[in-house]
């Protein structure tokens, strides 16, 4: 009786024993399928997602004149007397602009970018344009150019040598090219004579702005600075508000760069297939899926060949006349179509294999998915470009 009491003692323990075990496994294997999944989530800077409200690039702009051209310039009557001015200006002596025949001017466009916090005296570089019909810019130099913001300040001057990065040629009328030679760039061609000012901020905070609106970032990254630097939330699906603390309200760019180090998870992107139809380039995001649907792809050749024949009905004697006649033969070929059925939940994969199967072009493959779209199939935004 009391071998049985053990033996029912020992089975009793050891289905609790099992049933620890049990439940320590699975509590582990949760541990572990957690674990996996936030460890392949990939981790993100805000300095490689976000920018700071107000640090931006400025454009400024300019009109000017290049000269030294191979009489490869123009001969527009606003760049004659841009070119008549300019060498009054400068003490030359002139009755009218039209004693200005040569071709070896050319007005131009002068383009820059000013970096944000760019200073009196940095240099940058700039772009030059032809306005009218000069033939080539090569070899010409850019003469001083006065670059405006758009209130109208001379933010920077430019001049200098124009590279355009190849050569263009034209005699006895063959002409030959390797490249655009009517642009070019001067490397550091226009040094900065002001600044543009950039706020950081305001008295109470900064604005951080995602470079691609999405709500769920936005959250995520605004609990992101709230943990590990100062108080933030999201105004909206692009801007994160954050409150500056004391100690940073006259330290902005350490504060700055303790927040553009802070690391988020990415986030699942939105389904999307971008077509550009003028390249045939279609690029299929992950995460695309099809609803049941079934595509026949089929094509029709039409060939039209055109042969030019003499026709004399009559002798010439008797007052026939030559003529020229054209016949004209059209073919068309309709090559058999192709029906493949794609199931529902259907990915990527699925999506390429099938299009593949039925032997579609670039353009025939921009044609399917725009029906799948228009038919509801497709659960992706389709964008063209």
């Amino acid at each position: 009786m009391r071998e049985k009491q053990l033996t029912k003692s020992a089975k009793t323990g050891l289905r609790s024993l099992i049933s620890v075990v049990m439940t320590l496994g699975i509590l582990v294997a949760f541990s572990w399928v957690q674990f996996s999944m936030e460890s392949s989530a990939a981790k993100l800077r805000l300095k490689d997602i976000t920018h700071v409200k107000g640090v931006r690039n400025n454009f400024v702009v300019g009109r000017g004149l290049v000269m030294g051209l191979n009489r490869t310039g123009d001969q527009s009557r606003s760049t004659l007397q841009d070119e008549f001015n300019l060498i009054r200006n400068m003490g030359g002596r002139l009755n009218s602009q039209n004693d200005i025949r040569s071709t070896n001017t050319a007005a131009v466009i002068v383009t820059a970018i000013i970096p944000p916090f760019a200073k009196a005296g940095d240099q940058i570089d700039v772009i030059v344009s032809s306005m009218a019909d000069a033939k080539s810019l090569e070899g010409g130099t850019l003469i001083e150019t006065q670059l405006v913001a758009p209130n109208g300040e001379v933010i920077a001057i430019a001049q200098g040598p124009i590279s355009v990065g190849g050569t263009s040629v034209d005699s006895g009328g063959s002409s030959a090219r390797t490249s655009m030679t009517t642009a070019g760039r001067i490397p550091q061609g226009a040094i900065m004579e002001r600044e543009i000012h950039t706020e950081i901020g305001d008295d109470f905070g900064l604005d951080i702005v995602l470079d691609r609106t999405d709500f769920s970032m936005a959250n995520r990254v605004a609990d992101a600075v709230t943990r590990n630097l100062a108080p933030a939330r999201a105004v909206d699906g692009s801007t994160i508000r954050i409150q500056l603390p004391d100690k940073f309200i006259d330290d902005r760019v350490r504060f700055i760069s303790f927040m553009e180090n802070i690391e988020v998870d990415s986030i699942d992107e939105i389904a999307k297939v971008v077509v550009n139809e003028r390249t045939g380039t279609i690029v299929i995001g992950n995460g695309v899926r099809l609803l049941p649907s079934a595509v026949a792809h089929g094509g029709i050749t039409v060939t039209v060949k055109t042969t030019n024949e003499i026709s004399q009905p009559n002798a010439l004697s008797t007052g026939g006349e030559t003529m020229g006649v054209t016949n004209s033969e059209i073919n068309i070929e309709e090559q058999p179509g192709s029906l493949i059925e794609l199931n529902g939940g259907s990915t990527l994969a699925d999506l390429v294999a099938a299009l593949n199967a039925i032997g579609v072009s670039p353009n025939d493959l921009i044609s399917i998915l725009q029906a799948l779209k228009a038919s509801g199939s497709l659960e992706a935004q389709l964008e063209i470009i």
